[in-house]
């Protein structure tokens, strides 16, 4: 549970980090996600996902 904690913080982190140095640039970034397809995105997600899910999988083994 701790590490799940951290890697939450570390999100956040990175995430706040982004928007911070680059606020016009985020702010670009998410008008341009509206052009993309429901579809898409979720493919995305999805593969994004599997590669944590796999990074995971190999750092605990």
């Amino acid at each position: 549970m701790n590490e799940l904690v951290i890697a939450f913080g570390l999100f956040l982190f990175i995430e706040g980090i982004l928007y911070a140095i680059f606020p016009a640039k985020m702010k670009n970034m998410l008008k341009k996600l509206e052009l993309v397809k429901d579809s898409q995105l979720r493919s995305g997600g999805l593969i994004f996902a599997i590669i944590g899910f796999i990074i995971i999988y190999y750092i605990k083994s």
